[in-house]
């Protein structure tokens, strides 16, 4: 596991985190496409704080949190969403074209939850399998580095 500290000292925030945090994902259970998402409660959307293909998804972008299975799951249940197929993906992804023709068809969505509030996801993307029950589990480890990259970016944001 990366040591933070350091990177937590980096004037360049919250970029220098959300990278670090790429980089672990990269090395824990590996991603062709990731991003960041944080929750807008209040303006209830979804925004992307970070991608490693800024080409085909722009960090800021943003969409309306749904009301759905998906969210039944990962933001009511606090559950990691995973689908190995680009079927699986269809299913609750509109946008599954672009994320096939990006060679992506397995996807892990890692709810971050801070206080009992899912504040956001790590939403990881490979190929078709990709995401095993070895790399789910290890995945795990990464909630602790997601949740501290979206409270950095949340003290950012109000000045901190």
């Amino acid at each position: 596991m990366t040591d933070f500290t350091e990177i937590l000292s980096h004037p360049n925030q919250p970029e220098a985190i959300f990278k670090a945090v790429a980089d672990e994902v990269s090395k824990t259970i590996g991603a062709k496409l990731f991003t960041i998402m944080e929750l807008d409660r209040e303006k209830r959307v979804a925004r992307r704080s970070y991608t490693n293909m800024p080409d085909a998804y722009p960090a800021t972008g943003e969409k309306p949190m749904r009301e759905d299975a998906w969210s039944a799951q990962v933001e009511g249940r606090h559950e990691t969403f995973v689908a190995n197929t680009i079927e699986e993906i269809a299913s609750v992804f509109p946008d599954h074209e672009l994320i096939q023709s990006l060679g992506c068809e397995s996807c892990l969505n890692l709810p971050i939850v801070v206080a009992g509030k899912v504040i956001g996801t790590l939403n990881c993307l490979h190929k078709a399998g990709h995401y095993t029950a070895d790399r789910v589990a290890a995945a795990e480890t990464l909630k602790q580095p997601g949740a501290l990259a979206l409270l950095v970016a949340n003290a950012v944001r109000k000045g901190a």
